[in-house]
């Protein structure tokens, strides 16, 4: 089966970026998935760093165009999501560039590869960061101490914050599925599922009023549907510092296998899996 690439929570880092980009020429994956927070920022177009262009967006396009230009038949299938650090004003532009044959911009979509189907899947819940354009109440409207209702935050577009407030990611997850059978489904998170090895934070004795932080920060709602649903593979971001802290990058959760590519560190976390045999997946971090 042919092998596949993941990385996740890039974050505009351009020496991560040359090393992917050098990794698909060298070894031809036929599918590649992006994980989200791929941008420097949601702000990112308002602020500027030495060193990282001022349009981010043009950076990678432009070095997708090349390498679909070089590898020609052997460029793969590149799916996409973004992720709660992105900022939904850029995705037009990764939609523009799914038009444009770039990428397959997978978010709230299923896709054919091979035998098996891609569904993309941008949301997270309920934060303490501000910017709010991807964050969604998880299985009800609670809301961790700390964290930032999704209408009382900010947004880089135009939304209905009433309307969020009835919004879940397990509503959305239902009406993705439907009755699909799931058994040969690839889906592409930026958020892991909770109380795993994938959504370990850095939280340990920190609390807000008196009230002890919950270590874990992935979805209920993701969990649940893993749990419920048996996806075949599940790929999920977010958490940086969650392989650090569990020594597990990936794990079984009843017969899906789930893999978290974020990374706290300055490498490149490349993962490569084997649709036929995923349990072989194997990570590698590169400077």
């Amino acid at each position: 089966m042919p092998l596949c690439f993941f990385v996740s929570d890039l974050h505009g880092r351009i020496a991560r970026y040359n090393t992917l980009f050098k990794k698909i020429l060298a070894e031809k994956p036929k599918a590649v998935f992006l994980g989200g927070d791929l941008l420097p920022s949601g702000l990112y177009s308002f602020t500027s760093s030495p060193g990282v262009p001022e349009n981010f967006i043009d950076f990678i396009l432009q070095n997708l165009r090349e390498l679909k230009s070089e590898m020609a038949d052997d460029y793969p299938q590149i799916f996409t999501i973004l992720g709660n650090d992105d900022g939904k004003a850029i995705e037009s532009e990764f939609i523009k560039a799914d038009m444009e044959g770039l990428i397959v911009y997978a978010h709230n979509k299923k896709v054919s590869f091979y035998d098996y189907t891609v569904y993309g899947y941008a949301y997270i819940p309920p934060s303490p960061f501000m910017l709010k354009d991807w964050e969604r109440y998880d299985v009800s409207q609670y809301v961790d101490p700390g964290c930032v209702a999704p209408e009382d935050g900010s947004f880089l577009v135009e939304t209905d914050k009433k309307l969020n407030k009835y919004k879940t990611i397990k509503k959305d997850l239902d009406k993705l599925s439907g009755t699909d059978d799931l058994s040969k489904s690839i889906f592409l998170f930026h958020s892991p599922p909770y109380k795993t090895n994938l959504d370990r934070a850095a939280l340990d004795g920190k609390m807000i009023d008196h009230v002890p932080l919950d270590v874990h920060i992935g979805s209920i709602a993701i969990k649940r549907f893993i749990e419920d649903r048996q996806p075949y593979i599940t790929l999920h971001g977010h958490v940086h510092e969650s392989t650090a802290l569990t020594a597990n990058w990936k794990e079984y959760i009843g017969k899906t296998f789930a893999m978290n590519a974020a990374h706290n560190g300055p490498e490149l976390s490349l993962i490569r899996f084997d649709l036929n045999s995923p349990d072989k997946a194997s990570r590698e971090l590169i400077y």
